[in-house]
């Protein structure tokens, strides 16, 4: 027979082979953790739209720690969910506040961790908005000045790298003046550089009671239809000094992935959101799909399309899976 066409196959032939010749890998070390720390005593709470996932209160949240950093993952993000809420969010930058208080408790116990500010107000905030309300609108520079103050507030309690998700326009060039001018210069900013106006994000409104109580955040989040605007965004915060990019949520926007990572040449972070992850699990506890199989491939999915670091609530199933290979 002529040889006519080539032998792909050559390649796939055992499991050392294909190991030998695999593209792409996942480590824990590109894994990032999200947790939920609840003001209150004595609170282990599941998310019910979020099977395996809780809110914690600071003085069980040892509990959780222990286990992460018993599994190798070395990075968190933290979300703040306060017991009191007004309408500028003040408990977001309080110097006592639920996210100061943690992030200074983590990094005095656990200083191993890297640990990830998220800053936004739509947690602290009683319409549920990311940023200032006036007569319905949110308010996109009188909004800048206290998330700047938040990030300071962070910073100053010990977070190792600020994470704003709020898409204001100038959010990162607002947040690095302050953090400079405060002294932090050596503070990164991991950006929500593009953001989208998304579905996906139903299950982690229930597990930071963050819901917008009217209207919606389509005027400062991301149309799901738009490319370019995508590019225009990140070059914006690539601009105004962001340290790392991020696009969320990741797997229906695979291709944004690929796009932001070549052309901004920054570390690439890839939200893996609620509602990816509730599907899966809720799909897994009916026995539709083997979960392992499912989650290792969709995380190496986000890999492959480009992504440095996966902010995952699968973090702890995927570090399982990976001492098992």
């Amino acid at each position: 027979m002529n040889n006519i066409f080539q032998r792909h196959r050559r390649l796939r032939n055992s499991d050392s082979m294909r190991a030998l010749v695999r593209e792409t890998a996942l480590h824990k070390e590109d894994l990032i953790y999200p947790l939920f720390i609840i003001e209150g005593k004595d609170v282990k709470k599941e998310v019910p739209s979020m099977p395996g996932i809780y809110q914690y209160s600071l003085d069980r949240l040892d509990e959780e720690l222990d286990e992460i950093v018993g599994l190798g993952i070395q990075s968190i993000i933290v979300f703040g969910v306060p017991k009191d809420k007004d309408e500028k969010g003040t408990s977001a930058y309080a110097e006592e506040g639920v996210i100061q208080q943690t992030i200074a408790f983590v990094k005095e116990n656990y200083p191993q961790l890297t640990v990830i500010a998220d800053t936004c107000l739509c947690q602290y905030t009683d319409h549920g908005h990311c940023g200032v309300i006036h007569e319905g609108d949110v308010l996109n520079d009188e909004s800048l000045t206290l998330l700047a103050q938040t990030a300071v507030s962070q910073a100053k309690a010990g977070a190792d790298i600020i994470a704003p998700s709020n898409m204001m326009d100038g959010f990162v060039a607002a947040i690095r003046a302050g953090l400079d001018e405060a002294g932090y210069q050596d503070i990164p900013i991991m950006s929500y550089a593009v953001k989208y106006a998304s579905a996906f994000y139903g299950p982690f409104r229930d597990a930071a009671q963050g819901s917008p109580q009217f209207g919606d955040r389509k005027t400062y989040q991301m149309d799901p239809s738009n490319r370019l605007e995508a590019i225009r965004e990140a070059q914006s915060d690539y601009d105004e000094g962001a340290d790392f990019l991020m696009v969320k949520p990741a797997l229906a926007y695979l291709d944004i992935i690929r796009e932001i990572k070549d052309r901004f040449p920054l570390p690439l972070v890839a939200y893996n959101v609620s509602g990816e992850y509730s599907m899966i699990k809720a799909a897994a506890l009916n026995g539709w799909v083997d979960e392992k199989s499912i989650v290792m491939e969709k995380l190496i999915g986000m890999k492959r399309a480009g992504s440095d670091l996966i902010i995952t609530y699968f973090a702890k199933d995927a570090a399982r899976y990976i001492d098992e290979r």
